[in-house]
C-alpha cells in the first residue's frame, strides 16, 4: 500500500487549477506571508508571498479564520492561488542576507505590507502539498522592496532577546494569545531562539515543529491533571472531512486514524499512528497531521484542566483537496469547541461513533493499535466476568 505522502501526491498530480496571471513586475500587498523551501537544504529557496491586491490581505494567509467563515475547499484554493511566490537561494544560517531580513520584517509585521517585486521571468505554476497551504505561480526575484512596517510587540521582544530559547519563546507567545500562524512564521524566518543557534526553518518543517513544541508544552501539565471520569465524543465536519474525537477516562495516550474514502478512485485506505503516556521519539508515519491534532487535543485538555486518552477518527471524502496541515488542526479545534456527548462505557461510545462514520468500526480497529488494545481489554474483561 502507498504511504500517505505518496497517496496524496497521486491525488494532487490530477488536480488542475489556474492561478493568478501576473507579469514580470508586481505591486501589491503581502498578507504578510513568506515561504521557506526545503529543497537543497541547507541552501534553500526563500522569498515573499505577494498578491496584486492592495489593502488588508491578511485573510489569504490566516487559516484560523477559514473554517469559521464557512470557506469551501474550492474557495480556499481560489484565494490561495492569488499568492505569487518570489524566490532566491539562501543558506539557512545566512540571516544577514538582505532578502532574509526583509522576510523577517514581513513575518513580524502586525498587518499586511505594501511591496513591489520584479522577477527574472514571468511567474508560473501552482503548488499543492499535504503539509502547507497551496499557493500560486513562482519565479526567481530580480528585485524586491517593502514599505516600512510596524512589528507585533511580543514578536519584536522575542526577536531582540537572543538568550531566549525558541521552545520557551513559542510557549510564552502562545500564552500571550498570539495565534498559531504568527508563531510558526516567526520560527520559520529565524527570529527566535538563542542568537548563535538561529536559522531559517523550511515552512513545512516549521509548521510541524510549532505543533509539536506547543503540544509537548501543554502535555507537560496535562499529564498531572485529574483523569476525566467519563467517555466524551466530539464531532465536526468541514472541507470534505469529518472528525470524531473520543476522550477516554485513562491517563494520556493518543491515536490518530485517518481514512480516505473514494478520494482518488474507489479506494478506502486508512493511515494511523499512536503514542503511549510517555510520548514518542520518532517522527510519525502519518506526518504533520498527527502533531496538529495532538496539539489541538492537548489544548482542549489543558483548558478543561483534565487528563484523558484521545482516539481520533478522521474520514476524508470525495472532493477532498490537500490544503495543508491546518485542515486537521483547525477541524479538530472546531470539533473540540462543540458540546460533547457523554457515555458511561467504551462500547456505548464506539457504538455511537460507528453510526457517524462511513467505514465500519472494524476497519478502524483492525488498522489501529491503541484502539485495538482498548477493545481487546474490554473483551478480556467481559470474558473474566462471564466465568
Amino acid at each position: 500500500m502507498l504511504g500517505k505522502a505518496s497517496y496524496l501526491k497521486k491525488l494532487t498530480s490530477k488536480m488542475q487549477f489556474r492561478s493568478v496571471e501576473v507579469g514580470e513586475k508586481l505591486e501589491g500587498s503581502s498578507p504578510p506571508s513568506v515561504f521557506i523551501g526545503n529543497y537543497g537544504y541547507p541552501k534553500v529557496f526563500v522569498g515573499p508571498m505577494l498578491t496584486p491586491e492592495f489593502g488588508d490581505t491578511s485573510f489569504l494567509d490566516f487559516p484560523e479564520a477559514w473554517i469559521p467563515t464557512n470557506r469551501t475547499p474550492e474557495d480556499i484554493v481560489q484565494f490561495r492561488l492569488q499568492l505569487v511566490r518570489g524566490k532566491e537561494i539562501a543558506g539557512i544560517s545566512d540571516l544577514d542576507n538582505k532578502l532574509v531580513q526583509k522576510l523577517q520584517a514581513i513575518s513580524l509585521s502586525d498587518k499586511s505590507i505594501v511591496a513591489d517585486a520584479e522577477f527574472k521571468t514571468k511567474p508560473r505554476g501552482v503548488t499543492f502539498n499535504q503539509d502547507h497551504q497551496p499557493f500560486g505561480p513562482s519565479a526567481a526575484l530580480k528585485e524586491f522592496n517593502i514599505e516600512n512596517t510596524k512589528w507585533e510587540p511580543h514578536l519584536e521582544k522575542v526577536y531582540y532577546d537572543t538568550d531566549y530559547k525558541s521552545a520557551d519563546a513559542m510557549a510564552d507567545l502562545y500564552k500571550e494569545g498570539l495565534n498559531f500562524t504568527q508563531i510558526q512564521k516567526a520560527l520559520s524566518v529565524g527570529t527566535m531562539g538563542i542568537g548563535k543557534n538561529r536559522k531559517l526553518v523550511p515552512t513545512r518543517w516549521s509548521i510541524t515543529a510549532t505543533d509539536d513544541t506547543l503540544g509537548k508544552h501543554l502535555l507537560a501539565d496535562v499529564r498531572y491533571n485529574e483523569i476525566l471520569d467519563t467517555y466524551e465524543v466530539y464531532e465536526f465536519e468541514t472541507l470534505k472531512n469529518k472528525f470524531l474525537i473520543l476522550f477516554t477516562p485513562t491517563p494520556w495516550q493518543y491515536e490518530f486514524m485517518e481514512a480516505f474514502i473514494h478520494v482518488v478512485g474507489n479506494e478506502e485506505v486508512i493511515f494511523s499512528d499512536w503514542e503511549s503516556f510517555k510520548g514518542r521519539t520518532t517522527y510519525s508515519e502519518v506526518g504533520g497531521c498527527y502533531y496538529a491534532v495532538r496539539f489541538a487535543s492537548a489544548e482542549k485538555l489543558s483548558f478543561k484542566k483534565k487528563q484523558a486518552g484521545v482516539i481520533v477518527f478522521r474520514e476524508s471524502y470525495q472532493g477532498y483537496i490537500p490544503l495543508g496541515v491546518f485542515t486537521c488542526r483547525e477541524t479538530a479545534r472546531n470539533a473540540l469547541a462543540q458540546k460533547p456527548l457523554e457515555f458511561g462505557d467504551i462500547k456505548s461510545a464506539l457504538t455511537h461513533i460507528s453510526t457517524r462514520l462511513k467505514l465500519p468500526m472494524k476497519r478502524f480497529i483492525d488498522s489501529g493499535s491503541l484502539l485495538t488494545e482498548v477493545t481487546r481489554r474490554r473483551q478480556m474483561l467481559l470474558s473474566a466476568y462471564a466465568k
